[in-house]
């Protein structure tokens, strides 16, 4: 581990205090590229325009015309926690908006796959739709939207992925109308946008069209802010950059979610989290809110968590929330017992005092299909080498077939990655698609060996000594004036996020003692500029020597009333 220390630009840190901003978070923003306060103004009305992404005004005209003509509208969501809040924004937003026919349909990710396939427009077909919208995906599903359209329905396709490539030629489905953000000839500034926030700009969009129809003005319209608190554990879960327009969408969720404004359903996931929707932070939405509603598509029915998010009834809230946590604690059972699998499987591959391959492909027979991702980014993490784990399909029928997650590092692309192995070797890959930094294929037994030499043939190639250091980003050290509570409270109140790092500091400490709490952490005495300071560090056994250079989180723990300040060590340069 290489811990290195983030450039501010003085200038930047200048201009932000000059602001007003605080000084510890001006040197904070200025290393995460913000050069004005005025980047930091999370007001809806420095949302960007919902005009500026292709395809908006197109489907709010779509949209509109099937409001009025009283047309039937079915949703076709996918399974994980973006495309459930991306669905019960849709569904939210449109009957706001003034559609009584709308309903949903979500995939099951072991019977149907994912996206929209041909299948799944039959499906929708038989349920009367008109017109068949999707959200967080249906932007590679060129057979299903042929087959939707093919049975005489209107397709509109809100998604955020990339396009599908054939013949390394970027091909699109032909829908009536497509937005995302990553279509070819879309300018609009953030290409990071979640599936939910996509829909949300739909809706914008489509009210917008409504006022121009003399359906509602500036004072009848209805209020889409509602939606945001959706919008933003949709886009926190998903991983997604958070540029300035997501941190603003997350900031306005998050102020709404702390004023007590926010969906029962939600309401009762936090309950269930053991969490307090009042003080509620990011952190809260991609480790206890967002993986309960995931649980439910990886182990069960995607079904359950959009019903969550939909419902407005708190008892009907807080049975399914309930539910929900009880799936994740079966996920987190399963997890931890492939994670332990894989990490033997890994741990054979590597001899000793030697480094691991440049890449990893783990499969065995009796793991879980629907946690593969989490335990190919645990791996990931532990090894740092971009890695795959592997299911056999339990699909009827395809039960030849293995269904793989895999998780990447930064400089290894991993869509692109898949790509280069399908053109090496044409049929190994039975599908494919993803981003730079998760991505998920299809292959039949027989290949994987075949995909795993591929694979690490590819990144032998791609990956450079510097690219397969690890290294942790940090702020440096951190002056004593700022050990205090109370700014431990105001960094928790920001927006941290993938692109938008959580403050990680970092320096040489004294360890005055150390001690194993619960077989597995280290629980640490410290000392910081010469005063005593609490640490710990999850997940770690090995003890430290008396003097170490620490990168570690703040954090405040609560004692007979008191607050103190302790430090999370995320890691130490030895």
């Amino acid at each position: 581990m290489k811990i290195i220390v983030r450039e501010a630009p003085p200038r930047s840190v200048w201009a932000l205090q000059q602001a007003g901003v605080h000084p510890l978070l001006a040197q904070l923003y200025a290393a995460r590229g913000v050069r004005t306060a005025d980047e930091l103004d999370d007001g809806l009305a420095r949302l960007l325009p919902p005009a500026t992404m292709k395809g908006t005004l197109e489907a709010a005209v779509l949209l509109a015309d099937a409001i009025a003509a009283n047309k039937k509208i079915c949703v076709v969501a996918d399974y994980d926690c973006d495309g459930a809040t991306a669905c019960a924004v849709a569904l939210r937003g449109l009957r706001l908006l003034g559609a009584t026919q709308v309903g949903y349909i979500v995939p099951d990710r072991v019977v149907d796959g994912y996206g929209l396939t041909a299948s799944i427009a039959e499906r929708v077909k038989a349920t009367g739709a008109d017109l068949l919208v999707t959200v967080d995906n249906g932007i590679a599903s060129i057979d299903g939207v042929a087959r939707a359209r093919g049975l005489g329905m209107q397709v509109l396709v809100t998604d955020h992925h990339l396009p599908a490539l054939r013949d390394g030629a970027i091909v699109l489905p032909d829908a009536d109308v497509i937005v995302n953000p990553n279509q070819p000839g879309c300018t609009f500034e953030s290409k990071a946008m979640a599936g939910v926030g996509v829909m949300f700009y739909v809706l914008l969009a489509l009210r917008a069209e409504l006022r121009k129809r003399g359906v509602f003005d500036a004072t009848t319209q209805p209020k889409l802010d509602a939606l945001l608190p959706l919008v933003a554990l949709g886009t926190v879960a998903d991983v997604v950059r958070l540029d300035a327009n997501n941190r603003r969408l997350v900031a306005q969720g998050l102020k709404r979610i702390r004023s007590g404004a926010l969906p029962a359903g939600l309401a009762a996931l936090f309950t269930a989290a053991g969490r307090v929707a009042a003080v509620a932070t990011g952190f809260d939405f991609g480790f206890a809110v967002g993986p309960r509603i995931n649980a439910a598509g990886r182990l069960s029915d995607m079904t359950l968590g959009i019903e969550c998010l939909l419902t407005d009834d708190a008892g009907r809230a807080d049975e399914l929330a309930k539910t929900l946590d009880g799936i994740n604690r079966e996920r987190r059972d399963i997890e931890a017992g492939m994670r332990e699998q894989a990490q033997y499987a890994a741990d054979a591959m590597i001899d000793e005092d030697e480094e691991p391959p440049p890449a990893i492909a783990i499969f065995d027979p009796d793991f879980h299909e629907g946690v593969v991702g989490i335990v190919a980014s645990r791996i990931k993490d532990k090894l740092h080498r971009p890695t795959f784990v592997f299911a056999a399909s339990q699909a009827p029928g395809k039960e030849h077939e293995l269904k793989g997650s895999g998780r990447s590092i930064p400089g290894f692309h991993l869509r692109d990655a898949l790509d280069l192995v399908a053109k090496r070797h044409p049929g190994v890959l039975l599908r494919f698609g993803g981003h730079a930094m998760a991505a998920g294929c299809t292959i039949t037994e027989e290949h994987f060996e075949v995909f795993e030499q591929a694979l690490q043939q590819v990144a032998h190639e791609w990956l450079d000594a510097a690219t397969l250091l690890r290294r942790l980003d940090t702020d440096g050290p951190l002056a004593p004036e700022y050990r205090r509570a109370d700014l431990v409270d105001t960094l928790h109140k920001e927006v941290w996020g993938q692109g938008f790092a959580a403050p990680t500091f970092s320096e040489e400490v004294e360890v005055v003692s150390q001690r194993l709490v619960g077989e597995k952490h280290l629980s640490l005495k410290l000392k910081h500029q010469g005063q005593p300071v609490d640490g710990i560090w999850f997940g770690h056994t090995e003890t430290l020597p008396a003097r170490v250079k620490l990168a570690f989180r703040l954090d405040a723990d609560e004692w007979q009333g008191i607050k103190r300040v302790r430090f999370l060590v995320e890691a130490a340069e030895i």
